[in-house]
């Protein structure tokens, strides 16, 4: 049975991010994923947004975290080489009587330590954003927002964390976590571990883990969020985040650019019962409609070229739960919004948690903090793609017409650092499947090249998990056709 230094439960954004620090000490650290890949949860399907800060409350762990998280971004996205703009967003109010509120997210935010704010007239914030509605009385411009492919972000730290000598385990869920005399005995699917500390890092399932181990129970909501993806097209329709004044279940309905160029339109806000519900609905799409034309007129709704829905992780106190809950045994629970603009504050400040308690001494000279992100060759010049090709003639096969991506880059994506082993896996690496067809040409030919690379037949290449099979049998043949 092998023992490490410390297991984290969950490779989503948070748990990542605390691996990734982690790997600043010496030891030895386990990630374990009951999922195929990293960023397979919440981390996937989000608003995509770092946030400024203002709109935690001040003295919570929110509003700390999500400072500092924002603070971190740019140096942090040049180490992994993710992609990173900060375009500014702006609160949107659309009731005069309600002006008072927004002058009080403009004094949390100050209290929060957040820069870059003020506060615009409707004629102001028109003046910068003209497709805002004629109903905006009110703004509150907040210039260090900014936008991230989660994604990349996630499997940048992941990558940098393996880099470091952090191992990942895929496919291992994690049944049961009980005491031990070498600290803690974790039960998984892919065989028992011992380690001395734990970080319970699993998102919405979070509080199942602590319930199974701990007399005090942690309520853990999965809320529902359901957003539209349109097409490039449309991206430059705002060129900053609109969102409107926020409510008790969020900040409601958004209208955003993407890191790449296209507009996130969403999400809504429902509490649901099961922990992994994923599926769009009719109302709340048509929710998603109504609601973002209140702020931002004639958003190209015909312009959708994918739907999505993605679970927060809500807790009752409306807070993180960063803590140690038992000797050894620590939480990063509860991570709704701004869990992704606070993952780099989180993962410093767990990790620093644990190494305390591990006495684990910092790396001096060893820790790499670089990690070189996937080529993108449709974002090089001429000359550079033709010396690619040149060099790998690969690289002059085109699989993804709509965002330009070639036979190399998916080959790359597949031997990289926990390199993709299903179709999403090769989507999020390298955006295969990202454009406006939605895989709709591309995916036969990056099936066929996944199989081939990872020694597969046709019927063992998956959507994503182990359930999701895409081609059922043979019809004909002995060869690799179905």
């Amino acid at each position: 049975m092998k023992q490490y230094d410390a297991v984290i439960i969950g490779a989503g954004v948070t748990g990542c991010a605390i691996a990734r620090e982690l790997s600043r000490r010496k030891g030895s650290f386990l990630v374990a994923e009951r999922a195929l890949d990293v960023c397979e949860g919440t981390s996937k399907a989000n608003s995509a947004i770092i946030h400024a800060g203002f709109d935690a409350e001040p003295g919570t762990l929110k509003a700390k975290m999500n400072v500092l998280g924002n603070q971190r971004m740019d140096r942090l996205a040049q180490e992994l080489d993710v992609p990173f703009k900060r375009i500014g967003a702006l609160v949107v109010c659309l009731d005069p009587a309600e002006l008072p509120q927004l002058q009080a997210l403009y004094d949390r935010g100050i209290a929060n330590g957040v820069s870059g704010l003020s506060l615009l007239s409707g004629e102001e914030a028109r003046a910068q954003e003209p497709n805002l509605t004629d109903g905006v009385c009110g703004a509150l411009l907040a210039q260090t927002s900014g936008v991230v492919c989660p994604f990349e972000l996630t499997l940048g730290l992941a990558e940098n964390a393996a880099l470091n000598g952090v191992e990942f385990r895929f496919d291992t869920e994690v049944s049961l976590v009980e005491r031990h005399e070498a600290g803690w005995l974790l039960k998984t699917s892919s065989g028992d571990v011992l380690a001395r500390a734990v970080v319970n890092a699993a998102g919405v399932h979070a509080g199942e883990l602590h319930n199974r181990t701990f007399e005090d129970k942690l309520a853990i909501t999965p809320r529902k969020g359901e957003y539209c993806l349109l097409d490039k097209t449309a991206g430059g329709h705002v060129g900053r985040t609109i969102f409107q004044l926020p409510g008790k279940m969020g900040k409601g309905v958004l209208v955003s650019p993407t890191v790449h160029g296209n507009l996130l339109v969403g999400p809504t806000a429902a509490d649901v019962e099961d922990l992994d519900e994923t599926a769009t609905t009719a109302a709340g799409l048509a929710e998603v409609a109504e609601k973002s034309a209140w702020a931002v007129k004639n958003v190209p709704m015909r312009q959708v070229i994918t739907s999505f829905m993605g679970l927060r992780a809500h807790e009752a106190g409306d807070d993180f739960i960063l803590r140690e809950a038992g000797d050894g045994f620590f939480e990063a629970a509860g991570i709704e919004s701004p869990g992704l603009s606070s993952a780099p504050a989180i993962g410093e400040y767990m990790a620093g948690l644990v190494a305390d308690k591990l006495g684990l001494a910092e790396k001096e000279e060893d820790f790499v903090p670089t990690r070189r992100g996937s080529l993108r060759l449709a974002e090089k010049s001429h000359q550079e793609r033709a010396a690619y090709i040149k060099e790998n003639p690969l690289y002059g096969s085109i699989v993804c017409r709509c965002e330009e991506v070639s036979e190399g880059e998916i080959v790359d994506a597949v031997h990289s650092v926990l390199g993709a082993k299903t179709l999403d896996g090769v989507k999020r690496r390298t955006r295969a499947g990202m454009g406006r067809c939605q895989s709709g040409f591309c995916s036969p030919r990056v099936m066929e090249i996944l199989a081939r690379e990872l020694s597969l037949d046709l019927t063992g290449v998956r959507k994503n998990g182990k359930e999701s099979r895409i081609v059922l049998e043979k019809t004909r043949g002995d060869g690799n056709h179905a």
